[in-house]
C-alpha cells in the first residue's frame, strides 16, 4: 500500500501529544476515534500521562510497539517538526500536522514549513494547518474538529476535498443534518506534501465514492490535477467544485489563509468546464449538487414537470426551473389521459396542483409514474407541501416508489421548512431542498453533459523570435505564420514612405503610429481611420508629433492599412497564466471590447467542437449568422482563426505571454477573416 493509501486506511495510529482531557482540543481525536468506531490500534504518546481514555499511553515515538500507519500530531509548530522527525525514523508511512504558524503565516513560517517538508523525508504529510481527515466508510477519524461530537455519522457515495479545514467541519455538520452521507473528508491545509490533486487522483480508484466536492483556494500543480480530474472522469466519478476568490477581496483572504495562488477566477471556469467539473456559484450548492450527483441520474434534456398540491409553491419551482433554462411543457396527450382518469379533471397544465384531488396515496403515486413515464419530460420535481407535516410518510413513500420506476432524474421541493422529511428522502438517494433555486441548481447539474477536453499535446520547440513586445506589423507576421491573414498594410519610416504605400490601399487608409511599446495606440492619438490618400503625408507628420508628446517618446514609424468596411468585429485574445497554463479569449470585439465584456474562456488544449462552443457562448453570435437581414458571416474561418491561436499557444508555450487581436474582422461568408489590429507579447 503507498502512504496515501495507509493514511486514509490506517490499521494504526499513533497520536502524538494526546491529552488524557476530552475537552482540549488535544484530548478530542483519541476519543473521536473510538466513539466512531475505528477497530485499528491506537498509540497515544505523551511522556506525562499513562493512560489516555483507557489506552496505554507512550512515552516518545521510539517506545510504540510499532511502525504506525499514520500519526497525528498535536503538538505546537515549535515542536511538530522534531516529532516528524522521529515518526519518519520509526518508519511511519504518513503523518498529520494540526499546528498553524507555518508558510500561511508568511516570513519565518515558510521557512520553518520547509524544515518539516524536510523532516518528514519520504513519509507522506498531510498539513500544516489542517483539521485532519475523516474516512466514514472505513470509521477512520483522523481529526480533532467539533463537528465529529455528532453520535451518528452515516457513511455515503460523497467524498470533501477542501483546502480550508474549517470547511471540512462546516460540511460535514451541514451534511449530518441533512441525511447526506460521506465516503471521506480531507482537510489538505497548506499542502506542504499532499495536495487537493493526491487526494482526487486517490479518490478516482475508490469504489465508496461516486462523487467528489472540492473546496478550492487555489492550485499548486494544476497539471497534476488536470490529470487527476480526468483520471476521476474515466471511472465514471463527478466532480463539484466551489472555488474561493471570486471577488478581490476573496481572493486576497485566501491567499493570506493558506498561501495558495488564487489565480484568475475566469481561467478556473475555463478549466473547471474543460474538465467536466460542475462549478458550485454558492456556497451552499456544493453540497446540494454533490447530493443531486451521488444519484448517478442524468437529465437528457431540459424539459420539467412539477408536481405540486399548493399553486404558490409550484408557480414559485416554475419560476425558478425557467430561470434556469428549463422548460415546463403541457403534458402530451396520453399523458394527460392518465393525469385525468386519477385526478377527475382534465389535466392541461404545468405545474400540475393535484389540490383539488385531494392528496391521497393512489393518485399522489400514480401522477408521480405517469409524469415519470412521459416522453414529455425528462425529470420530475414533486413539491412536498404543508399537509406532509400531519402525513410526512405520505409524499416521501410516494415520492421513494417513485424512484424506482426508471431512471429520470427525481427531486423533492419542500415547501414548508420540514428538514426531517428532507433528511429522510435524502437517505433514500433522493434530492431534497427548501429553497426553489437549489432545485434549479440541482437538476441544473443533473442535465450538464461531461465533457472532457484531451489532455494537450506537448509544445513544438518555439521559432527563433525576438523578446519583448513586437509593434502591430511583427505581431501580423508572427500571426501570419499560424495562418491568420492580415489586412493588407506597409510599415514604413517616414510619413512620405506611409503617403507612397497609400496609393494603392483606396480612396481613404488607416494610418497608426507603429511601435514596441504601445499597446492602446488610440489613447495617445496613434490611430486614425479614414484618412483620404491625399492627406497621409500631413497627417502621418501631425500623428508622430502628438504621440512622441503624449506618449513620451518617439514612434518607431507608422502603419498604412487598408480601410475593411465590411464584417462584423470580434476580438481574439491568448493569455498565459503562469500556475494554469494558456487561455483563448473570443469576444465581440472592437473599440468597445471591454465595455460590454461578451468574451468566452477556455483553456488549451481547443478542438473544433471548443471553439464552436465558446461562439455559441456570446450574446452577440447571432451577429455573425444572419442577425436581421445581415449577411451571414465567414463563421468556419472564424473559427479556423480561434484554434490557429491555440495552435501558435501550443507551439510557443512559456514563450509566448500575451497576443490579441482586436479587431478580427470576420468577413461575409466565403471571404476569411482578417487582423486589423494586433499585438503580442513574447518571454
Amino acid at each position: 500500500m503507498s502512504g496515501l493509501d495507509r493514511l486514509l486506511r490506517p490499521q494504526s495510529v499513533a497520536v502524538i501529544g494526546a491529552s488524557a482531557d476530552v475537552t482540549r482540543t488535544t484530548g478530542r481525536p483519541v476519543g473521536y476515534l473510538q466513539r466512531h468506531g475505528f477497530g485499528g490500534a491506537i498509540w497515544p504518546v505523551n511522556p506525562r500521562v499513562q493512560q489516555v481514555a483507557g489506552l496505554p499511553c507512550f512515552p516518545d515515538v521510539a517506545n510504540l510497539p510499532g511502525a504506525p500507519d499514520v500519526g497525528i500530531v498535536l503538538l505546537a509548530a515549535d515542536r511538530a517538526e522534531a516529532a516528524l522527525r522521529a515518526l519518519a525514523e520509526r518508519g511511519a508511512a504518513a503523518a498529520i500536522v494540526l499546528a498553524g504558524g507555518f508558510a500561511e503565516s508568511g516570513g519565518d513560517g515558510t521557512d520553518r514549513q520547509a524544515r518539516l517538508k524536510a523532516a518528514a523525508g519520504s513519509m507522506r504529510l498531510l498539513g500544516p494547518n489542517t483539521i485532519g481527515l475523516v474516512n466514514l466508510t472505513d470509521r477512520v477519524v483522523l481529526s480533532a474538529s467539533g463537528a465529529l461530537e455528532v453520535e451518528d455519522l452515516a457513511a455515503g457515495r460523497i467524498a470533501l476535498v477542501s483546502q480550508s479545514g474549517g470547511i471540512l467541519g462546516a460540511v460535514l455538520s451541514r451534511g449530518a443534518a441533512q441525511g447526506i452521507g460521506f465516503s471521506s473528508l480531507v482537510a489538505t491545509g497548506n499542502e506542504a506534501d499532499i495536495d487537493v490533486a493526491d487526494v482526487l487522483h486517490h479518490l478516482a480508484d475508490d469504489p465508496a465514492t461516486d462523487v467528489v466536492a472540492l473546496y478550492v483556494e487555489g492550485l499548486r500543480r494544476p497539471d497534476a490535477f488536470r490529470a487527476a480530474a480526468r483520471k476521476a472522469a474515466s471511472a465514471g466519478k463527478r466532480i463539484v467544485a466551489y472555488k474561493v476568490g471570486r471577488s478581490e477581496a476573496g481572493a486576497q483572504a485566501a491567499i493570506s489563509h493558506t498561501g495558495a495562488l488564487a489565480g484568475a477566477d475566469r481561467l478556473y471556469d475555463a478549466l473547471f468546464r474543460q474538465l467536466g467539473i460542475v462549478r458550485a456559484e454558492r456556497f451552499a450548492d456544493l453540497l446540494d449538487i454533490a447530493a443531486a450527483l451521488a444519484t448517478r441520474r442524468v437529465a437528457k434534456g431540459r424539459r420539467v414537470a412539477v408536481l405540486t398540491s399548493t399553486g404558490g409553491a409550484g408557480a414559485l419551482l416554475a419560476d425558478s426551473f425557467g430561470l434556469a433554462g428549463f422548460t415546463l411543457p403541457p403534458p402530451d396527450a396520453a399523458t394527460a389521459e392518465r393525469l385525468g382518469a386519477l385526478t377527475g379533471e382534465a389535466a392541461v397544465a404545468n405545474p400540475l396542483d393535484l389540490t383539488l384531488a385531494g392528496l391521497k396515496p393512489e393518485v399522489l403515486n400514480g401522477a408521480i409514474a405517469a409524469l415519470l413515464d412521459s416522453p414529455s419530460y425528462d425529470a420530475l420535481a414533486v413539491v412536498v407541501g404543508s399537509s406532509a407535516l400531519a402525513q410526512p410518510r405520505l409524499a416521501a413513500d410516494a415520492i421513494a416508489a417513485g424512484q424506482a420506476l426508471g431512471d429520470k432524474p427525481l427531486l423533492a421541493y419542500l415547501s414548508p421548512h420540514a428538514p426531517q422529511i428532507g433528511a429522510a428522502l435524502q437517505r433514500q438517494g433522493i434530492p431534497a431542498t427548501s429553497a426553489p433555486e437549489a432545485a434549479a441548481t440541482m437538476l441544473a447539474a443533473l442535465a450538464t453533459p461531461v465533457a472532457v477536453t484531451p489532455a494537450a499535446n506537448l509544445p513544438q520547440p518555439a521559432p527563433d523570435l525576438a523578446s519583448g513586445p513586437l509593434d502591430e506589423a511583427e505581431s501580423k507576421a508572427l500571426f501570419a505564420r499560424f495562418g491568420i491573414t492580415p489586412v493588407r498594410e506597409v510599415a514604413c519610416a517616414t510619413p512620405e514612405e506611409a503617403a507612397a504605400a497609400a496609393v494603392g490601399l483606396g480612396e481613404t487608409v488607416v494610418l497608426k503610429a507603429l511601435s514596441r511599446h504601445l499597446a492602446h495606440k488610440s489613447d495617445v492619438g496613434g490611430v486614425r481611420l479614414g484618412v483620404p490618400v491625399a492627406e497621409v503625408a500631413a497627417e502621418g507628420a501631425a500623428m508622430l508629433a502628438r504621440v512622441t508628446v503624449a506618449a513620451g517618446r518617439a514612434p518607431d514609424g507608422l502603419l498604412v492599412q487598408e480601410q475593411l468596411r465590411d464584417g462584423v468585429e470580434v476580438i481574439l485574445g491568448l493569455q498565459r497564466d503562469p500556475l494554469l497554463g494558456t487561455a483563448i479569449l473570443l469576444g465581440m470585439g472592437g473599440v468597445a471590447a471591454e465595455l460590454f465584456g461578451d468574451t468566452a474562456l477556455r483553456l488549451l488544449p481547443l478542438d473544433r467542437a471548443t471553439a464552436e462552443g465558446m461562439l455559441d457562448e456570446l450574446r452577440g453570435a447571432p451577429l455573425l449568422r444572419g442577425f436581421r437581414g445581415r449577411p451571414r458571416a465567414d463563421v468556419p474561418a472564424l473559427i479556423d482563426a480561434v484554434l490557429a491561436f491555440a495552435a501558435m499557444g501550443e507551439a510557443l508555450g512559456a514563450r509566448l505571454v500575451t497576443a490579441e487581436i482586436n479587431p478580427l474582422f470576420v468577413l461575409p461568408e466565403g471571404q476569411g477573416v482578417r487582423a486589423a489590429d494586433a499585438l503580442a507579447v513574447l518571454a
